[in-house]
């Protein structure tokens, strides 16, 4: 079989043929495994719970509640079927004029509208996934490279590096300063850069960060946007998290950087990337944008956007939607509310088993520290470790190494994709399993100790019982529950 699948492949290109895609990252090994052994309450109560994938399902009822009170915002209804020639003809690749207007306020809502977007300068791609590649393709030749400060989304190497041929090079970043970038180190990358012989051609950053769930500070923009425009290098902004932050007024784009000050670079050199899957929970739809001050890069990307258009039928939907004040309002402030609660729960829940995380309040994730239980500091104990996670506690967490973390023992935990219901059974089996740990740590103490460990073990299998209650986990109070 190898042998034929060998012989097969000589009659391929080479981006077929390669592993630039990245599936054998751990990143997607435990989408994998949720694949074959995937949890249900009924039909598979012990299976692995999807904790790794990055979707915001918190509001779909505020979503359908929408839906249904408009009908005519599709052209598949008889309230909206008189649209269906115009829109199902439509072909020009600048999109629906409302589609671009609806996208360019949206954005700026989401941004506490301290920022106005130009519908001008709106290109579609399918997803954000397509928004970087097209806009790699318009900034860097096959070889250059973008520095990207680590850690960072294992889908970059993919989206950015697999048909481009474009090179990503690591910030490194660590748990001394909460991850954060700092001048020093993006000049060692450069530098480092520059010695093998790269050609530097951007910087790439997360804001807010995917895995961190933190955003960056004012003063760190704008170190990032003088560090772009003294090397003469563009900065590519993702994003697609602006609307998860869950204090509207503390997120900064950089947006506002350039309209606060408007003489601290070349504009030229900024470049947005945005999309509707994480804000607004629509990965499906492939809504993806990318928003440049260059009108040469706006030009560009456009005709390539014929690779990956948003179909009409979206647009049209989308723009009802988004032009709906009321709905956009109700529907930020309400997922702020959702994931704030649900993410205060998980880590209040996991903090009382000792389980700490990266101060956060941004993202459909938290960054867990689980540095503690490795065997040693290496990523080979973190290997060893997630497996555990996987094969016996069942959970599909992302370990740090698969999105470059400089650091073993810190994960990615998701925790906008599940009811209710699934984060109590995910609670459930971490506390069970650290309890458990802390139990076989206690009885392999000396015999000197004996009557202490028994009476501490008493003491912590009546805690791990009232823990496993289903009438005592705060999870189930009627208040957390209405929270969430």
């Amino acid at each position: 079989m190898e042998v034929a699948l060998n012989n097969s492949q000589k009659f391929l290109s080479k981006i077929a043929t390669n592993d630039g895609h990245g599936e054998n990252s751990p990143y997607f090994d435990g989408w994998k495994a949720y694949d074959t052994n995937p949890y249900h309450p009924q039909n598979n109560p012990t299976g692995v719970i999807q904790m790794g994938l990055a979707e915001n399902q918190l509001c779909f009822d505020l979503i359908q509640e929408w839906i249904e009170k408009h009908p005519e915002a599709s052209i598949c209804t008889p309230e909206g079927g008189f649209d269906f020639r115009e829109i199902a003809i439509f072909q020009d690749y600048h999109g629906l004029p409302k589609f671009r207007m609806a996208i360019a306020n949206f954005m700026s809502r989401v941004r506490g509208s301290r920022v106005r977007f130009d519908p001008n300068r709106i290109v579609m791609s399918g997803g954000a996934t397509g928004a970087h590649e097209t806009v790699a393709f318009c900034l860097a030749n096959p070889g250059e490279a973008f520095l990207v400060p680590t850690p960072y989304y294992p889908g970059f190497d993919r989206d950015l590096r697999w048909r481009t041929g474009v090179e990503l090079l690591p910030v490194v970043c660590g748990s001394w300063n909460n991850f954060k970038v700092s001048l020093a180190a993006l000049e060692e990358a450069y530098e480092k850069a520059k010695e093998s012989n790269i050609k530097v051609k951007g910087l790439l950053i997360t804001n807010p960060s995917n895995p961190l769930g933190t955003f960056f500070d004012k003063e760190t923009l704008k170190t990032l946007v003088t560090f772009v425009n003294d090397k003469n290098i563009h900065l590519i902004c993702d994003e697609i998290y602006a609307g998860t932050v869950t204090k509207d007024n503390e997120f900064i784009s950089i947006a506002e950087i350039l309209e606060e000050s408007p003489t601290i670079c070349n504009h030229d050199l900024i470049h947005i990337v945005y999309s509707l899957s994480k804000d607004m929970g629509f990965p499906g739809f492939r809504v993806g944008i990318i928003y440049s001050y260059n009108d040469t890069v706006v030009s560009i990307a456009r005709k390539m956007s014929s690779f990956g258009l948003v179909s009409t039928q979206t647009q049209h939907m989308i723009a009802s939607m988004l032009s709906d004040d009321d709905f956009v309002e109700n529907f930020i402030n309400e997922s702020r509310n959702r994931l704030a609660n649900r993410h205060d729960l998980f880590t209040r829940e996991l903090a009382q088993v000792g389980i700490g995380s990266l101060k956060s309040n941004a993202g459909l994730f938290f960054w867990m520290d689980l540095r503690r239980f490795l065997k040693d500091a290496t990523f080979e104990s973190e290997m060893t470790f997630w497996r555990i996670i996987i094969n016996e506690i069942k959970l599909n967490v992302s370990p740090g190494s698969s999105f470059h973390c400089s650091e073993p023992g810190w994960f990615r935990v998701c925790f906008a994709n599940m009811d209710d219901e699934t984060v109590t059974i995910a609670v459930r089996r971490i506390k069970s399993f650290v309890l458990k740990n802390k139990l076989f740590e206690i009885k392999s103490k000396s015999k000197k100790q004996c009557w202490q460990n028994n009476l501490h073990l008493k003491l912590s299998s009546r805690r791990l019982e009232d823990i496993m209650s289903p009438q005592y986990s705060p999870l189930n109070s009627p208040l957390v529950r209405a929270q969430t």
